[in-house]
């Protein structure tokens, strides 16, 4: 790693001459601060983030806050860290992770030690203390979800109402007049907003098309395969025959076997819809319609609406993504 003794010997200067013009903390001549600038490029020079920023130059870091707990489903999250890892380094930046499961702290550090450009915000709860701070550092905040108090803040997310609506919608058309939703954990209900969006979503549309709803949890703090499974079990005695699954990939493959060993055919006996799979559907074994949560999608914009807030381009507000519908053969008309 080239260091600033090397510099300044390439350019022919004190080390305090090299500090003064890349800081500018006191002035230094055009042809002096040209010598230094040849020899920074010739070498690959990389000041460090606090004389970038002395410079009022960006130090083309993001920080990433993503608290990681025991009950967090690591596949998940860890597509969204990556999908945001690789948008950032499209538009030449860093990221900088903070996994604190106490997120304020993290946050509150990196935003006192301008060691960043802009602060993104996964895993966003309901009542998120990270709201507070956002509203009180300087250093541009975006949120990849949505708290309950969004007043003022940029956040980006899927339309997790809009897809309890599509997914609704499409079993009702099928004339199904019964829907059971095999939701997240209990846990996931209290700690995360976008499971309670997508039940808002599917419940306003059940009022609103006069249909019965069950909903039924997958377990306490994780996917509990007995739990799955008897939901799955009732829902089949109380003559459902159409099923949202808004939950992890464990949760479909419980499911898909039980109606399995009860000889119905998804498809052509029963229903099902996935709704908002931040997985692959496609691996599992019976092909399923599914409105997809695509990582790369929220985790895009996010990093565009970072770097144009540095440019002062872009203003607070929520950007809900639309859901798409991915059919495949999975909704069988009632009756049939």
């Amino acid at each position: 790693m080239t260091t600033i003794h090397e510099v300044a010997h390439a350019a022919g200067v004190s080390i305090s001459t090299v500090s003064y013009a890349l800081s500018g903390k006191r002035p230094v001549s055009e042809k002096t601060r040209k010598r230094i600038e040849d020899a920074v490029h010739t070498l690959g020079y990389e000041p460090d983030a606090g004389a970038r920023m002395l410079a009022g130059r960006r130090t083309h870091i993001f920080a990433l806050t993503e608290p990681l707990r025991a009950d967090t489903h690591a596949p998940t999250h860890m597509a969204f860290v990556l999908a945001t890892a690789v948008a950032a380094r499209r538009q030449g930046y860093d990221i900088l992770l903070l996994t604190d499961e106490q997120t304020s702290e993290g946050m509150n550090r990196v935003a006192a030690s301008n060691l960043v450009d802009a602060i993104l915000v996964l895993d966003v709860a309901p009542d998120d203390e990270r709201v507070a701070i956002a509203r009180t550092v300087r250093t541009p905040t975006v949120f990849i979800g949505l708290p309950d108090d969004s007043e003022g803040l940029t956040c980006v997310d899927l339309d997790f109402e809009a897809v309890g609506h599509l997914a609704v919608d499409r079993l009702a058309d099928a004339g199904h007049e019964r829907i059971t939703l095999l939701g997240q954990t209990e846990v996931s209900y209290r700690r995360s907003n976008f499971p309670r969006r997508l039940l808002h979503g599917v419940q306003e549309r059940i009022a609103a098309r006069g249909i019965a709803l069950t909903w039924s949890v997958t377990g306490a703090a994780s996917t509990e395969p007995a739990a799955v499974r008897a939901a799955a079990e009732e829902a089949l005695a109380r003559g459902d025959r159409a099923f949202i699954v808004h939950a992890v990939d464990d949760v479909h493959e419980i499911l898909l076997s039980v109606l399995d060993e009860h000889g119905l055919t998804v498809g052509a006996d029963v229903a099902v819809i996935s709704a908002a799979a931040s997985f692959d559907t496609a691996m599992l074994s019976v092909p399923i319609d599914t409105i997809p949560l695509i990582p790369q999608q929220s985790c895009e914009l996010a990093v565009d609406l970072a770097v144009r807030s540095l440019d002062g381009e872009a203003a607070p507000r929520i950007h809900l993504i639309p859901p798409e519908y991915r059919a495949v053969g999975s909704v069988s008309p009632a009756g049939d």
